[in-house]
């Protein structure tokens, strides 16, 4: 079993083989997807509406990425392990972005740190890149910004639009990232994007032109509830079957059908005495 490293990242792009990432959260989870040998587990904030029930990202912490990404690391021995920087933990000055970053490798165990933002984060992205940490970007729909998006919209669409999200690739790849996710964008930007920077591309949401995908594994195993945008497509419907589970114990229980002798433990024999009634 070989590691997946950055190296391995460009690698792929350069031959023209699809990287394939995935985004979850816990131990259980990480050990069952690096079996499958996909190439990144990314621990992302998206774990503030996918595990925590946020209503998005923005109360996620640094001590909630840390937390998880431990668990992630603990359970992957192939896939190149990231973590996404939250919410204000890099936007107030370049020493805390550092700072924040070498905590989620130092504490959190993770191998490379991704953050969001384009043109703005090139001084950031270059300072963090620059004592050793693996930087990937994320442009196009940002979630950390969806209050000056005006929520969970579709970028790129106009050219004005798509023009600025070029740009802010282009501006990652310069600053040093080694990869760049792009999100919520027209497959048009996208090709062009993939075609012009040297870096590998990892789409969501952003058409088949992209160097590699990455899905929530939630959304993937069927997980997200009513929330289903597009591009998710869903592999299996483990939210039918275990509802299906749960509903079978709650009325096996109830029916004293659950435990049974079979489900268990009886003393050694020999050693079972009856019960003296009392006089």
């Amino acid at each position: 079993m070989k590691k997946i490293t950055t190296v391995k990242i460009q690698e792929k792009k350069d031959s023209r083989k699809k990287i394939t990432a995935l985004a979850l959260y816990d131990y259980h989870f990480a050990k069952i997807a690096d079996q499958s040998e996909v190439d990144i587990l990314l621990v992302g904030d998206s774990l503030g509406t996918t595990v925590l029930g946020y209503e998005n990202t923005l109360k996620v912490t640094m001590e909630d990425m840390i937390r998880h990404t431990k668990a992630v690391k603990r359970g992957t021995k192939r896939a190149l392990v990231a973590a996404d920087m939250p919410f204000m933990s890099f936007q107030v000055s370049i020493e805390r972005a550092v700072e924040n970053a070498g905590r989620l490798i130092q504490e959190g165990g993770a191998e490379a740190v991704k953050l969001e933002g384009g043109e703005e984060m090139l001084d950031t992205i270059e300072a963090i890149t620059e004592i050793g940490i693996p930087v990937i970007g994320h442009v196009g729909l940002t979630p950390q910004s969806i209050h000056a998006f005006g929520g969970y919209k579709v970028r790129g669409k106009k050219s004005y639009e798509a023009k600025r999200i070029v740009e802010d690739a282009l501006a990652v790849a310069e600053a040093g990232a080694f990869c760049v996710v792009l999100e919520g964008i027209p497959l048009e930007v996208a090709k062009e994007i993939t075609n012009r920077v040297k870096i590998p591309t990892i789409g969501i949401g952003a058409g088949q032109f992209c160097d590699g995908q990455i899905m929530v594994f939630h959304d993937l195993l069927g997980l997200s509830g009513d929330f289903k945008p597009k591009f998710v497509k869903q592999y299996v419907q483990l939210e039918d079957i275990i509802l299906k589970a749960a509903e079978s114990f709650v009325k096996e229980v109830e029916e004293s059908k659950y435990p049974d002798e079979s489900t268990s433990y009886s003393m050694d024999k020999g050693h079972l005495r009856p019960v003296k009634k009392k006089v």
